[in-house]
């Protein structure tokens, strides 16, 4: 038996050898150091975690989806390299195993590079922020209120209430209208009177209109000209500065109000005309 012990060898050492209390030593405390690695990998991993997620929940300005992400690939990156000293501590050469991760890394980017651009899209939108929560935005041709911004979708409420669903990478790659950055908008209507029409009178009757209304605000003062002479009117260009969110309803209504008004000043309001001229032949 103890021929036999002698004669396999294993790893360039007997059984014999192997069963040693020098080599049982050695694996114990092989062992008990990749736990402790495993361990503080996991105690780094976590407290890199939290102090990014913490750092980002300390300004207003920064949105707390990018941090959670990044906190996440960063604990990540720490447990990998943990397991890179486990390996390394039982012999294992890690050189080949990162090459081997590295490689099946490149294969997984290169099947999945469209859910990956939409991913960095997310991160450049979550972090620049030409967008935010509850903004009325106009992207990639569709309008509406942003619901939702995750790292993968953008999520609008259409006029009509509608979930739209939009990549981020059509985000962050096409031309954002964003109508909630500014706190004022101005407003532009064009009224046409006709020619034999008061021109003075139709003019202050707009004005006075319109000023009349709460949400007109008087600083930038009111742009009220004659713009064009049309073929059956003339035309008044007004621009009128009000709050973002009255804007719709504002315009909306100064189109009656005005309407209204100049019926009651006895301005006359030209519709179009054909004259039809019939010849005797």
């Amino acid at each position: 038996m103890d021929e036999l012990l002698n004669t396999v060898i294993w790893d360039g050492n007997t059984i014999a050898d192997l069963l040693t209390l020098e080599f049982l030593a050695s694996a114990v405390g092989n062992v008990l150091a990749a736990l402790a690695i495993l361990f503080i990998g996991f105690l780094v991993g976590g407290w890199v975690r939290r102090r990014l997620v913490s750092l980002g929940g300390k300004h207003a300005h920064l949105d707390i989806t990018l941090f959670n992400f990044l906190g996440n690939v960063a604990r990540y990156i720490v447990i990998g390299f943990a397991f890179l000293f486990v390996l390394n501590t039982f012999g294992v050469q890690t050189t080949s195993v990162v090459a081997v991760i590295g490689a099946a890394g490149l294969a997984i980017g290169l099947a999945l590079q469209g859910t990956l651009s939409n991913v960095a899209a997310g991160v450049m939108i979550v972090f620049f922020r030409p967008i935010k929560i509850s903004d009325f935005v106009e992207v990639n041709g569709q309008m509406g209120t942003v619901k939702d911004i995750t790292l993968n979708y953008t999520e609008l409420a259409s006029l009509s209430n509608v979930q739209i669903i939009i990549p981020n990478s059509e985000v962050w790659g096409n031309t954002i209208v964003n109508y909630s950055t500014y706190d004022t908008r101005r407003a532009e209507w064009t009224f046409g009177v006709g020619y034999g029409a008061n021109l003075k009178l139709a003019e202050e009757t707009i004005r006075t209109t319109i000023l009349a209304d709460p949400r007109a605000k008087p600083d930038p003062a009111p742009f009220i000209q004659v713009n064009n002479l049309g073929d059956s009117s003339v035309d008044f260009l007004v621009r009128v500065w009000c709050d973002s969110s009255e804007y719709f309803a504002f315009q909306a209504d100064m189109k009656r109000q005005v309407k209204e008004a100049l019926d009651g000043a006895g301005v006359d309001i030209p519709f179009p005309t054909r004259t039809v001229v019939q010849v005797q032949g």
